[in-house]
């Protein structure tokens, strides 16, 4: 039996799949997203760990013993959202989520910065990448910023982040080609990268 989670905007869903790739069962909880300004778009990465917890309690009501008999959990969820943790993994703000549009005014200093950036990343700077999410971060709440120790994207929280995974052999691959991170070309290609 294997166990996928998806954690979208708007819902986690789960599903168990059996060795001939059939689905055995499934479950999906809502999620809400914050809006508290103009073009701002965020949620609380704990509300994350509580749809996924009662989308697994869901399946384990109906399908208890194949539950019991999965051997591996894959993770799919929503990109290029920025969840700051503290040295000691704590969330130190509302997850600044994928549709997030307040970083209009640090996209264009980014790219003042680094002209190449288009060149090296293959990507226009957007407020959707987490790059220029960090630099309004940076800008408006400094006080959060320094504090910042490890940022992650909304799936790889869930996976090593949360509260019950985050021990130190916890190794996540995170996807940066959307994050203006990452170099695609030459060595460094876009691609998932672990930590």
């Amino acid at each position: 039996m294997y166990l996928g989670i998806d954690l979208g905007t708007s819902a986690v869903k789960a599903v168990l799949v059996d060795d001939d790739q059939q689905a055995i069962g499934q479950a999906s909880m809502p999620l809400t997203v914050s809006r508290p300004r103009p073009l701002w778009s965020e949620q609380d990465p704990e509300d994350w760990w509580s749809a996924t917890a009662a989308a697994l309690a869901e399946l384990r009501g109906s399908y208890a013993r194949e539950l019991a008999a999965v051997r591996a959990i894959g993770l799919s969820g929503q990109m290029h959202g920025a969840t700051l943790l503290d040295s000691g993994d704590r969330v130190l703000r509302a997850a600044i989520l994928w549709n997030d549009g307040r970083s209009g005014a640090e996209c264009a200093e980014l790219e003042r910065r680094a002209p190449q950036s288009r060149a090296i990343t293959g990507n226009l700077a957007m407020p959707g990448f987490t790059a220029p999410k960090l630099l309004w971060v940076a800008a408006h709440e400094p006080e959060v910023f320094r504090r910042v120790a490890r940022v992650l994207l909304p799936k790889d929280y869930l996976g090593c982040g949360s509260p019950v995974n985050t021990h130190p052999t916890c190794r996540m691959p995170q996807v940066r080609c959307g994050s203006m991170w990452r170099a695609v070309r030459g060595r460094a290609k876009c691609s998932a990268r672990r930590r």
